[in-house]
Order: C-alpha cells, then structure tokens, then sequence
C-alpha cells in the first residue's frame, strides 16, 4: 500500500477505498481560522452538541487581525467563548498564523485533519492526510462526523537529487505547477517519495504541501521520518511521533519525476500560480513592493535565509518591504537572535504574526505597481489593488528583488546563505487558550455584526434567468472577494451580499435581488481558490438555485452541494455557447431529476432549446441536495430518528 491508503485505511468508516468511490474517514483533528470560523461555529452551535468529538479541534485568529471598527474584535470574542463553550483550543490573535502554529505545536504524523481553510494541506509535510474543506464540513466533524469524499486518485511524486544553491522548496511546487497548471491536481492526492524526500526538511517541505492546493489537489503528504523526528523533537513534541511510509511494491495512479538538482529559481507571473517560468526569463522587471511571509513561506527557517541576504545593507528609496513571521515563535527568535534588527535596519516594515496581505488584509500595492511575494497565490485583484502585478517567488528571490529592485535571479548575489536546522525551537504556549473541561456555563457573546447564516428550502422546480456567465478558473476571490474593507463582513451574510462578483461585474447583487435569484452559469475550474464557503452561502442569501459549469473545483463544488445549490456541469460544453445573462432556463420535476441518477434536461425559454447537464454527486448527496441542504437534511435525519 501508500502511504495515503495506509491513513485512509486506518480511519476508514465507509465505503471502499476505489478511486471514484465515495468513502467516509474519522477526523482526528479539525482546525478553523477566524474569516471562515465565525460560520463554522454558528453552524456547530445549529447541531446541538455540547462539546467536541474530536481528539484536539483548534480555533486560529489570523486573517480578521486589522481592527479599524469592532467587527473583527467582536468575532474574536465571539470565537474564544464559543471555543471555551464547546472544547477547542484558542490561539489568541498574534500567535500566529493557523497552519504554521498548527505544525509547530499540534501536528502528528498519521493523523487527519480537516481545516476551514484551503491550506490546511500544510501539515502534509509532516506526515498528516490534512484536507480543507468548507466550514460546515469542519463544524460536522467536530459534532463526530465523519468526512465524505470522492476517492481521489493517488500521484507518486518521486524526487531525486539534492536542490542547488539558490534553489529552493517553492521552485519545486512552482515547477508542478507549471506542468500541470491550476486544473492538474483536481481529484489527486499527492504523495512525496524518493532519495530526494530525505533532503528536505519539514519547513521546505510544507511550502510544497501548502501549495498543492493552487493544483487544485484534495491534499500532499510526505512519509514521516528522521527529518519529522528532528523538527518534532526541536519543537520537544518528539513522542508524537510515528514512523510512517509506503510500501516499497506500492502502486500509484500515476508516477511524477522531478530531478531537484537540475531546478532553477523560478516565478509565477501575475495572474495565475500556474503562469510560472524560470526568473532569468521574466524579463527584471522594475519592483515597488516586497512581500515576505504567509502560511507558504513565513518559516524560522524563511526568514533567517532573508534577514542573511540583507544583512549590512539598505533596500532601495523605490521599494517597499514588508515582511509577517509566521508565528509568535518564528518572531520572538529572530528577536533574540538579531535577526529582526538586520532585517529592521535593512529598511523592512514588520508586520505582526498573521495572514495579512496574502488575504487582502492591507499592504495593497500602489496603482499599477510591481509586487513580488512569497506567497500562494496571484489572482487578479487579491492584493487589493486591481492594476497591480503580482510575482509568486521563493524567499530568496524575493529578498534578491528587494535587495536590488528588481526581480532578479538570486545567483547573481554570489554565496548563498547558510542557515543551520534549529536543534530546539523557542516553546512558549501561553497565547493558546485551553478549554475548560465544563463548558456547558460559558457564555457565548456574539456582536452585532454576527447575523445568522443563511439555510436553503427544500428543492423544488427551477426557472430563473441566468444571473451571469463567467469564463475558465473564476476563484472565490472573483465570487466574494476577500480584502480589509470586506473581511469584517464575513459574519455578516446580508451586508456582505453587496459585493458578491463585484470584482466582474458590480451590478450582480443588485441584479439577484431584483430578478428574485437565478442561476450561474461558468467555465471549467469554477470556484477554485480559497475553501471559503462565503462564496456559496452568498449566492444562497441572494436566490441562487444552480450553477452550471464545464468543471467544478472540489471544495467549492462540496460547498455548494451542503448550501443546497445544484452543482450542474455540462454533457456537452459546447451548450455553453448557447447560453446568454438574463436567459431564462427551467427545469421541470427537478427532485425527480436529481433522484433519478441521470442526465438532466435544462430548457432555455429564451432560446427555445434544451440541453443536458449532470448532477455528478453521490446518492446521499442527491438527498441533502433535494432537502435543500446540509443542515436541513441533517434536521430532518434526527427527526426521523
């Protein structure tokens, strides 16, 4: 077997783990952060538990930091009562961001984790089958649920060799990406092995994990060994760890070679992960701003590589340089170390231990400006500022950019820097709140920005006017944008509905409300990006009844199918063609329709014609789909029992 049966196997409830097939896996751990948590306990407090069923479920603030009105204040206090309620740990805001704290602190390998964010995949790197997921997913499994999923077929990436100087862990998954694009991971997991494996450290090799999810993949893991041992021992949780890998004889569906000593410094170009080509050919474009940090990219190990380049010297008058640890723990030892003061003389602007721009969450670039970051993704618009061009590099590329301005291969610096392993991390837990073991008295405070999430009717026939037709890879950043001025509205469905597809087209929410709802109609890739269900729980408060795609990203599609949305994709993509905004389209006996298993007649009143669309789901998904939701459906489950 893999390494990825092994752990399906281990916490297999249901089903039969062929790929195709739909299997249910006991969740051992499960992981919010603030911008998707505030839902997600809404959603846990609507089941009725009392606590939760899992062994370890943590609460992060990291993304809603900015406080410029009560709004994220209030559901930082919403979500350390709420935590303290039910039995999840808190980590206050500052200790960092979710996926870098979560490896540091509660990570184990050959344990599953299911996250309200895309990158849960992170803990990968060290040996967890780690999958994101949207919140309503993560609040059943913390109820003791278990998680749902289409088996995915099983990718052996084999690494050989050793990274040249100058070469790092990000231009491994940049190289990925450019040879399978955004779409090139959809219904894969990625499993890491080879000599190459070993050369790896746990920092390098979350970078590559977390970036799996610009592949589109379920998630990335890599076998658990003597470099798992060293980092857990560094950080003094050395019993938690487990031996873990595949079998020699194992087989996969498909085998990906990657020769890490012939890889060059390498650079996505604005607009896309997957636009990626070697830095020596992107031109040295003049940089304005520098961006170091995010869950990708904001290690110990990161930053001391930067804080050595630019040690001694000054950045540019033309360049701005802004640099977020990515946890208490990463900061407080540069601080000791002096690090930070190279980097503060150096001309970087520290920001605090959190998400921040990666998310929107200020640092928008100037109009028109070249940014380069170390972060996960490019999409059009995610900076906050629409004219700006974003480059995704590595660490060192990027303090070569800021040392010089300009985007440069860092082989032309001369010697690279030399960072040792750390043999025993700074350990200081005091910003991670416990629950208590009762915590049935703690009151529970919501703001007056936390307005209830919205619930769906049960399915009933469709005719509505096509609300807007969108092209290939629309993201959830497209759908509900994410930056400082929106983010504090995530606990607000009605007022965040304002600025649904707003990035596209600004008159969509106004247009829903007057047409009384609709339907979607989008290319192939549609809803890739964040796991954010916002981007589903939005089009339901607005009427949305369907979105018909050529193809659909994962957790976006599981997203849609709890919200009681139809996920519909074309039989024949060329209808798509046929298709217009403010086309009028219905489909009769639609519960019938979904129940039947088969394809599904759509009429275009407008047109005068029909075409076909799937409903590729499960049976129990057909179910939830027809009840008009998750929640209703789980309602109506323990009613009946």
């Amino acid at each position: 077997m893999n390494l990825t049966q092994k752990i399906l196997l281990a916490h297999l409830v249901e089903g039969k783990m062929a790929k195709g097939e739909e299997i249910a896996i006991k969740i051992d751990q499960t992981l919010t952060q603030d911008s998707t948590g505030t839902m997600a306990y809404l959603q846990l407090e609507a089941l009725g538990i009392d606590r939760v069923k899992t062994e370890l479920s943590v609460s992060y603030v990291d993304h809603n930091t900015l406080q410029q009105g009560p709004e994220n204040a209030d559901d930082h206090k919403y979500l350390q009562t709420v935590a303290a309620r039910y039995g999840i740990y808190f980590s206050r805001p500052g200790n960092g961001i979710c996926h870098q704290v979560h490896l540091e602190r509660f990570g184990v390998p050959g344990k599953t984790l299911l996250g309200s964010d895309s990158h849960t995949p992170t803990a990968g790197g060290l040996g967890m089958l780690a999958i994101g997921a949207g919140g309503l997913d993560v609040a059943l499994a913390m109820a003791g649920e278990p998680y749902r999923i289409i088996m995915p077929a099983i990718v052996n990436v084999r690494l050989k060799g050793e990274l040249n100087p100058w070469v790092s862990a990000k231009d491994v998954i940049l190289e990925l990406l450019r040879r399978l694009t955004v779409k090139g991971g959809i219904g894969k997991i990625f499993e890491y092995s080879g000599d190459g494996v070993k050369t790896l450290s746990v920092p390098e090799r979350t970078t590559i994990a977390n970036m799996g999810a610009e592949l589109g993949a379920t998630t990335s893991i890599f076998p658990s060994d003597e470099r798992t041992y060293e980092f857990l021992k560094a950080q003094g949780r050395e019993d938690v760890f487990v031996p873990l890998s595949a079998d020699e004889d194992a087989e996969y569906d498909e085998v990906i070679e990657i020769d890490l000593s012939e890889l060059e410094p390498m650079v996505a170009l604005p607009h896309s992960p997957d636009n990626v080509v070697k830095v020596k050919d992107a031109g040295r474009p003049r940089v304005d701003q520098v961006a170091i940090g995010s869950c990708t990219n904001s290690s110990y190990m990161d930053l001391m590589k930067v804080a050595s380049i630019l040690k001694g010297k000054t950045i540019p008058e033309h360049v701005s340089l802004v640099i977020a640890p990515g946890s208490r723990q990463v900061l407080t030892m540069l601080a000791k170390n002096g690090a930070l003061a190279d980097l503060i003389a150096a001309g970087a602007r520290i920001l605090e231990s959190a998400c921040g721009p990666c998310i929107g969450m200020g640092q928008a670039p100037a109009t028109g400006a070249v940014s380069v970051r170390t972060f996960n993704r490019n999409f059009y618009g995610r900076s906050g500022t629409k004219s700006a061009y974003v480059y995704l590099v590595s660490p060192e590329v990027a303090a070569a950019a800021a040392l010089t301005g300009y985007l440069i291969d860092p082989r032309e610096l001369g010697e690279p820097p030399q960072v040792p392993l750390v043999e025993r991390f700074e350990v200081n837990d005091n910003m991670i709140v416990k629950p208590p073991e009762d915590g049935k008295n703690v009151e529970v405070i919501k703001g007056p920005n936390i307005k209830p999430f919205p619930l769906n009717t049960p399915l009933s026939d469709i005719e509505k006017k096509v609300l807007i037709k969108v092209g290939d890879d629309i993201t959830t950043d497209h759908i509900m944008p994410s930056n400082a001025r929106l983010l504090p509205l995530r606990s607000n469905i009605p007022e965040l509905s304002k600025h649904c597809f707003e990035i596209i087209d600004e008159n969509f929410s106004k247009r829903a409300v007057e047409w009384g709802g609709g339907i979607i109609v989008g290319g192939h890739n549609y809803g890739q990006g964040s796991s954010r269900e916002h981007a589903a729980l939005v089009p339901l408060y607005l009427g949305v009844k369907a979105v018909i795609a050529k193809s659909f990203a994962r957790i976006h599609k599981a997203n849609l199918i709890n919200s009681g949305i139809l996920p519909l994709t074309f039989v024949k993509e060329e209808d798509y063609e046929d298709i217009d905004m403010g086309d009028v389209l219905k489909i009769e006996n639609t519960v019938e329709q979904v129940r039947s298993g088969k394809n599904i007649i759509v009429k275009n009143l407008t047109k005068g014609k029909s075409f076909e669309v799937r409903l590729e789901v499960s049976d129990r998904n057909r179910e939830i789909l027809i009840a008009g939701g998750m929640i209703n459906y789980v309602k109506s489950k323990n009613k009946t029992n």
